[in-house]
């Protein structure tokens, strides 16, 4: 029988999933698209349609590839502030079913619906209300699982995609889980999947039936306690409504390049976005990570640590800049698909000390400036030389706390 630490009493976390989400609001806003194999994003995948994911298309394949698979798919340009605005009103559901709202995505969510029985009914019934809402209010399709544990309503709520419910009882999870491939477990991506697959392991059932020690050998002490506590249903975690970033980032997919300039200015428009969101949230990091997806599908990054957090635009920039010479040899090695940048080691502003020379304060007030003008005006307002004639709306935000491979 599966272990419980965490002693929920029932399945009352849910993990709400918005369906296909950049492709489901492209259907939704023209009716054109609808039943439709849809593709966001021309040079690479930014997501696809239940319709040309049939096919084999999936989020991050190049763009040539997904056309190839399915020649008469319909390819869209993503549109960042529609996908935000959907996102922002599906929250609002999410906040109108319950308090305990713990995001964890732009279009995914925990919720604690535990002690509403009285009130809204039974965690099922809610689950199912917030379907018809999400549809009713936002226009899209939801799927949503619901588990004693924030791991096992997550699986469930993939396990029913698309456009699904499924309610995995206390009783039932060893049953549910056991059955499942090893890469439904967080951590397992593919290297740890190779490694297991070498030893014959495959299923979620088969790590609950090795031993910690046993399985530490394969994939590491670290990794190997984390996989076999999820195994054994073990997931104390809450629904943390106070859950702050621990990484900030945004990243932009291109077709095939290894035009410097051009790579050079994608990373601009990153750093400027960044920085204003990290200045927005009253936050400074002090790590700066360059994270690059190369055209044979291998990625790379390059990280720098700062002696000084900060929230310049600037110095971001100019870590940013080195970090890409740095990689710049992979690049002209195999092209470059995607460029992402993220900023880790997270603060409150409160926390940056001046330090000599004072030129921080003119930086600041430059940034502050521009900031006020994109608020009032605009993004586009203000932009920089390199920016002119380029689209405004190319990025897609990074999210935050991606399970390890």
């Amino acid at each position: 029988m599966c272990e419980h630490v965490f002693m929920r009493a029932e399945a009352s976390i849910l993990h709400a999933d918005l369906d296909s989400f950049y492709a489901s609001v492209e259907q939704r806003d023209d009716p054109a698209l609808r039943g439709k194999p849809v593709i966001v994003g021309g040079g690479v995948v930014l997501a696809a349609s239940y319709e040309a994911k049939a096919y084999g298309v999936r989020t991050a394949m190049g763009g040539a590839q997904a056309r190839r698979l399915c020649p008469f798919a319909i390819v869209v340009s993503p549109r960042m502030s529609a996908y935000s605005e959907a996102s922002k009103a599906t929250f609002e559901v999410f906040r109108d079913t319950t308090p305990l709202v713990e995001g964890i995505s732009i279009d995914e969510a925990f919720l604690d619906v535990s002690g509403l029985a009285r009130i809204a009914g039974a965690p099922i019934d809610i689950a199912a209300r917030l379907r018809v809402e999400v549809r009713d209010r936002v226009g899209l399709p939801i799927t949503v699982g619901i588990a004693r544990t924030k791991f096992m309503a997550k699986v469930a709520s993939a396990v029913a995609k698309p456009d699904g419910l499924l309610l995995v009882p206390p009783d039932g999870e060893e049953a549910f889980l056991h059955p499942l491939p090893v890469r439904r477990l967080w951590g397992v991506g593919e290297k740890t999947g190779h490694k297991l697959d070498a030893r014959g392991i495959r299923t979620v059932g088969d790590i609950a039936q090795l031993s910690e020690a046993s399985l530490a050998s394969i994939v590491g002490q670290a990794s190997a306690r984390h996989l076999h506590a999820l195994a054994n249903c073990r997931d104390p975690r809450r629904v943390d409504t106070g859950r702050r970033r621990r990484s900030l980032g945004s990243q932009h997919a291109m077709r095939y390049t290894v035009d410097a300039a051009a790579i050079d200015t994608s990373l601009v428009a990153i750093v400027d976005r960044v920085a204003r969101r990290l200045r927005a949230a009253k936050r400074v990091g002090r790590t700066v990570t360059l994270r690059l997806r190369f055209g044979d599908l291998s990625r790379a990054t390059r990280s720098h640590t700062l002696d000084q957090a900060t929230a310049h635009t600037g110095t971001i920039l100019n870590t940013a800049r080195h970090l890409l010479v740095d990689a710049m040899p992979l690049v002209y090695q195999s092209g470059l698909t995607l460029v992402g940048l993220t900023i880790d080691n997270l603060d409150d502003d409160t926390a940056v000390q001046l330090t000599l020379p004072f030129g921080k304060a003119s930086n600041d007030a430059l940034d502050g400036a521009l900031d006020a003008l994109h608020d009032r005006f605009g993004a586009g307002t203000v932009t920089r030389a390199v920016m002119l004639g380029r689209p405004s709306d190319l990025e897609m935000p990074m999210l935050p706390d991606t399970p390890p491979d």
